[in-house]
């Protein structure tokens, strides 16, 4: 495979361009523009933001890359599924009601915003995965699915099971309906937490295997040989109290994720945004985000997502560390070179890259050209 083009741009202003105009120009110089997008539905997948975290991506970049869509007539909306836990986008009513309250409006962004699952994360298409060792057919929200061409844009920072959130990050686990994000997380099982069981019996209508009953108490209780891990329940039930019973290892997940990623992006246009600002060490979906780990870096993009993340994982590791940082009081006067590693011991975003490149995706050997 040939070495993949990932195009940079600083965060350096000028009062003759401003650091939207910058983005457009990096966008257009790494080959937006030669994706066909007259009359396409297009996608633009990012995440929304937990509120109370302010990490997330201001929603005036996304404006710039709807625009240019726009520009070339194309239908752009910008898309996220629902979360598995429980927050404030678990369900699409709040979701939409995190979006607007981070801004993300049709005001502020120039599209629309669509949660990708639906409702309660359940409107989902099962994809298949070519070359899955541990995904046969994903289960992708509809919307994400529906579209002509994917455009992601993401924030790069530091995750406690992956490593870092990337590119990958944000279209693998990220497409995933509520039911995809249990089968990246977990075995596929689940367990009802009886304190939070309402005798509603709302799981037991979804549920095409008789894997759910009743006991004494009158709490559900899943069979887990019955049980295949479609998620139906998770979806209905209205308490919360349906959860993954059994954990998978992190890098089983980050494998599944990358064929999530593969189910995706495959047989259709994609194109990739990175922002290496704000860098915090854990993922958006947190209430609150950190000191961030190192300065501002600048803006990434590709057509190749996994050389985007091997470019935008290499310029980290070569940035100072801020003082009085997770990741500096983790360092304690040692010099560590994998600054997410550091942060996060048990994960090794390596295997996530790996995987990905035995699936084609893409590649890690890449050339950067600075906008």
């Amino acid at each position: 495979m040939e070495r993949s083009k990932v195009y940079f741009t600083n965060l350096r202003t000028t009062p003759e361009r401003n650091i939207l105009q910058k983005l457009d120009r990096l966008v257009r110089k790494a080959r937006i523009e030669e994706i066909d997008f007259k009359k396409k539905y297009t996608a633009i997948k990012l995440h929304l933001g937990e509120p109370g975290n302010l990490a997330y991506l201001r929603p005036n970049y996304s404006k710039v890359i709807a625009d240019i869509v726009k520009g070339m007539g194309g239908k752009p909306f910008l898309t996220d599924c629902n979360t598995l836990y429980v927050g404030r986008r678990k369900d699409a009513l709040e979701h939409l009601d995190a979006a607007y309250e981070n801004g993300y409006n049709p005001f502020c962004t120039g599209c629309h915003v669509i949660i990708a699952d639906g409702i309660k994360g359940s409107d989902e298409v099962l994809v298949p995965v070519p070359g899955g060792e541990y995904v046969k057919e994903a289960r992708i929200g509809r919307a994400v699915m529906d579209a002509d061409i994917l455009i992601s844009m993401t924030h790069f920072k530091g995750h406690e099971q992956s490593g870092f959130g990337g590119t990958v990050k944000n279209i693998g686990m990220g497409s995933g309906s509520r039911a995809g994000k249990m089968e990246m997380h977990s075995t596929g099982k689940l367990k009802v937490r009886s304190s939070k069981c309402r005798s509603c019996r709302k799981c037991i209508s979804g549920c095409a295997h008789d894997a759910i009953t009743f006991n004494g108490e009158g709490k559900a209780v899943i069979d887990k040989i019955k049980c295949v891990g479609c998620g139906r329940c998770l979806s209905l039930c209205p308490f919360d109290a349906i959860s993954p019973a059994d954990y998978e290892s992190n890098d089983i997940m980050c494998r599944k994720m990358a064929e999530y990623t593969k189910a995706v992006l495959n047989g259709r246009p994609h194109f990739h945004i990175s922002f290496v600002i704000d860098v915090s060490p854990f993922c958006d979906c947190h209430v609150e985000n950190d000191l961030p780990v190192i300065p501002d870096i600048g803006i990434f993009a590709s057509m190749d997502p996994i050389a985007l993340d091997q470019a935008c994982a290499e310029a980290v590791m070569k940035a100072p560390v801020i003082s009085g940082s997770l990741l500096d009081e983790k360092i304690r006067g040692f010099k560590k070179e994998d600054h997410f590693h550091t942060i996060h011991p048990d994960t090794h975003w390596q295997t996530t890259l790996e995987h990905c490149e035995k699936l084609g995706i893409g590649t890690r050997d890449h050339e950067l050209i600075e906008v």
